[in-house]
């Protein structure tokens, strides 16, 4: 009779000869302790590899999981609040770029000819997903800050000024 520990481990009728398979699979011989390719290298946060093969070892972090070399760490909340925020941004500039632009057509065609008003509204309207887009993938192993810093310069640089001096509903001094 098994004790009590191994109780939660049985259940009624596992010895039941008709349930038996087959012959338990040999099992597969333990790889050499010495083997380098055996078990990844890790350090403890403090150490650094130097020599030869030090670019491979990887990072042991604080819970005991294993950071390998080239292994992106998934961002935190607030980079990610933050990334849903700039993009929300970036949206409604691209809006802010369609109302403003379609807001000033009639009054800019008198300085600018009809196809290159159209060519420079095209570019500002795509312009603040063609940063936000650059932005995103040219950070993308560079550190959280960096990507939302390159995002905030791209905010200050593509603000809708024709939206923004003349509004949805105002109209162009003359």
């Amino acid at each position: 009779m098994s004790g009590r520990d191994d109780d939660a481990l049985r259940w009624e009728g596992d010895d039941d000869p008709t349930l038996d398979v087959g012959a338990a699979a040999p099992a597969a011989p333990a790889a050499p302790r010495d083997d380098p390719a055996a078990e990844p290298v890790a350090l403890p946060d403090g150490f650094t590899a130097v020599g030869k093969d030090s670019a491979s070892v990887g990072r042991i972090e604080a819970d005991g999981s294993v950071v390998m070399p080239g292994e992106r760490e998934p961002l935190s909340t607030a980079a990610l609040l933050a990334l849903g925020v700039l993009a929300g941004v970036y949206l409604l500039f691209t809006i802010g770029w369609i109302v403003g632009g379609i807001r000033l057509q009639g009054t800019a065609q008198y300085l600018v000819s009809p196809v290159g008003y159209q060519a420079a509204f095209w570019l500002a309207v795509i312009a603040p997903v063609v940063w936000f887009g650059t932005a995103y993938v040219l950070t993308r192993s560079a550190k959280a800050w960096v990507r939302i810093s390159c995002l905030v310069a791209g905010l200050v640089l593509l603000v809708p000024w024709p939206f923004v001096m003349v509004g949805a509903v105002g109209t162009v001094a003359s």
